[in-house]
């Protein structure tokens, strides 16, 4: 049975609350990480994302406070980045309730570090957390950037991913910028090249807009779908999102009906009777 493609909703933090922009620019106030996190879970999300967008760039630690919180209201895997420097961190974050952690600027300063995360916590606990731009200035026409963004490296963004799952990265979280906020859709070619080059499950962001969106990217070869603002703006609805997967003939994971708190919408299900009401 194939893996069932996952649903992420991703939450940007700067000063406590959840932002987003376009193109990682002009970041405008989404609502309190919390109270996202806790919608989500109750509207199906198989993970959330958590990433301090400015901990890096300040110079500091994530938020652990705002990080336990966040565990203790969401019953599903919690991914944290941002600011994220070696195994110390990585150690508290997990003890503060996080499951995954995302990693980006010390790794590309200093590699090694993803296979000190792997050696001692597991492969699946590192996640690669890769913000790239399009560039003429690499063979492969993307760029890694670092600092949420901010600072444009001369890396080749499909050769370090080759290379950082080599490391011991157990996952790649893709964030193409030039998508990023756009709600144009997801950079299709960025995810089928990398999809070529590695085996280690990849997370599409950076893009989505509508339902369609998710589907192409899972086509295109990811094995997770993330977005931010149209979820937080409710402009798209998780189970919306999974329908369109189970329709499109992708595995998606059930999600708890709030009504009895037993029961589950079967998304296989409903795209099978739909099919079988069109055919009649």
């Amino acid at each position: 049975m194939a893996l069932a493609i996952r649903v992420i909703p991703c939450l940007d933090v700067a000063d406590g609350r959840v932002v987003k922009g376009v193109n990682f620019k002009n970041l405008r106030d989404e609502g309190d990480p919390v109270e996202l996190a806790a919608r989500y879970y109750h509207e199906g999300a198989d993970e959330v994302t958590f990433l301090d967008v400015t901990a890096t760039v300040e110079n500091r630690a994530t938020m652990y406070d705002v990080v336990q919180r966040t565990a203790e209201q969401v019953f599903i895997p919690l991914t944290v980045g941002g600011g994220v420097r070696g195994v110390d961190q990585v150690a508290r974050l997990l003890a503060s309730g996080a499951d995954k952690i995302g990693i980006n600027s010390a790794a590309i300063a200093r590699p090694e570090v993803l296979t000190e995360i792997a050696d001692r916590f597991g492969a699946q606990v590192t996640v690669l957390s890769l913000d790239i731009k399009r560039s003429s200035c690499t063979a492969s026409g993307f760029v890694v950037t670092t600092h949420g963004g901010r600072t444009e490296t001369d890396i080749d963004a499909l050769d370090w991913a080759q290379r950082a799952v080599d490391l011991g990265a157990g996952e790649l979280l893709v964030n193409s910028i030039d998508a990023d906020g756009t709600q144009n859709g997801f950079d299709l070619d960025l995810i089928t090249r990398l999809r070529d080059l590695v085996a280690a499950p990849i997370i599409a962001s950076g893009g989505a807009g509508t339902v369609v969106h998710f589907v192409e990217a899972a086509r295109a070869g990811a094995d997770a779908v993330l977005a931010a603002s149209v979820f937080h703006r409710q402009q798209v609805a998780i189970p919306d999102v999974k329908q369109a997967l189970a329709d499109a003939g992708f595995e998606v994971r059930a999600v708890p009906d709030p009504r009895d708190g037993l029961g589950t919408t079967d998304f296989a299900a409903d795209s099978a009777a739909a099919a079988s009401q069109n055919q009649d």
